[in-house]
């Protein structure tokens, strides 16, 4: 099934469960929040295999550098760019808030460590001198081609202000979104998505591990990325490949990293059973 026609069958399946209804397996991790969100999608088939929520808007926190990523992997196959190209930064990109690589304006980085610091550590310094450096010198403007983007992708709730999802209201997105980019990203990107499964990046020397946890509690679990922000609760896209069978995951806004991360390990050892 297209992604496109993905989008149709995750509504009609959302408005069945748009009450949040929980698998009793699922709820006893512990009670949902009113931020929770989450959807388990069966790669193969497009069906989803578990929602609640899905098409509610959420904040997507550092679930954006996704889709910061997705366009340095386009630019790349485009020829823009290459794994060496040289990010600079910026003083705007070096005062970016925390979690962060501590660059310092007038320093630059290669794509290949960006997307690894990215993906492992979340920079917010190192996403903005990327928006900076795709948006020809404007995060504004890269943020406008994310959105383009997302609604090429069939992300029709979602909207772009930044590169990091550091806070801003306007800045939004769902359950079903999040998870249509987690398999745009494997299936436009499996040369370069192997990205998404690392823990650990090294940068002058310095190794940086990363907390995504849920990879080494989930079977078969092969990247993506988590979020958080106090508006938007914890968050965690997850990639399951497992005895054949291929399942996208989305958990939004739970109070704890601990309970997110149990949360998917439910819904994966629940939900890939039932995918084809």
């Amino acid at each position: 099934m297209s992604i496109s026609i993905f989008l149709v069958a995750a509504f009609v399946s959302a408005c069945a469960s748009s009450g949040g209804s929980i698998d009793e397996a699922v709820y006893s991790v512990a009670p949902t929040t009113a931020k929770y969100a989450a959807i388990v999608v069966d790669e193969k088939s497009g069906k989803m295999l578990y929602g609640a929520n899905v098409n509610e808007l959420r904040y997507p926190a550092s679930l954006t550098k996704m889709m910061t990523v997705y366009m340095l992997f386009e630019a790349m196959d485009q020829g823009r760019i290459s794994r060496d190209t040289p990010i600079p930064i910026s003083r705007n990109a070096a005062r970016r808030p925390p979690s962060k690589l501590g660059l310092k304006a007038g320093q630059s980085i290669p794509v290949d460590t960006a997307i690894r610091v990215l993906v492992v550590k979340s920079a917010n310094d190192v996403a903005t001198a990327v928006g900076e450096f795709l948006g020809g010198g404007s995060e504004a403007r890269f943020a406008d081609m994310m959105t383009a983007k997302a609604r090429t992708l069939g992300m029709s709730r979602t909207t772009f202000k930044n590169a990091s999802g550091l806070p801003d209201p306007d800045q939004v997105s769902t359950a079903t979104d999040m998870a249509r980019l987690s398999i745009a990203l494997r299936r436009n990107f499996p040369h370069h998505y192997s990205y998404f499964g690392q823990t650990e990046v090294t940068v002058a020397g310095r190794t940086i591990k990363g907390h995504n946890k849920a990879m080494k509690m989930i079977p078969g679990a092969d990247g993506l990325k988590t979020g958080y922000t106090r508006a938007s609760g914890f968050n965690l896209a997850t990639s399951v490949r497992h005895q054949g069978k291929s399942v996208v995951g989305v958990v939004m806004g739970e109070d704890k990293a601990s309970i997110r991360d149990a949360r998917m390990t439910q819904l994966m050892s629940a939900y890939i059973k039932r995918a084809k």
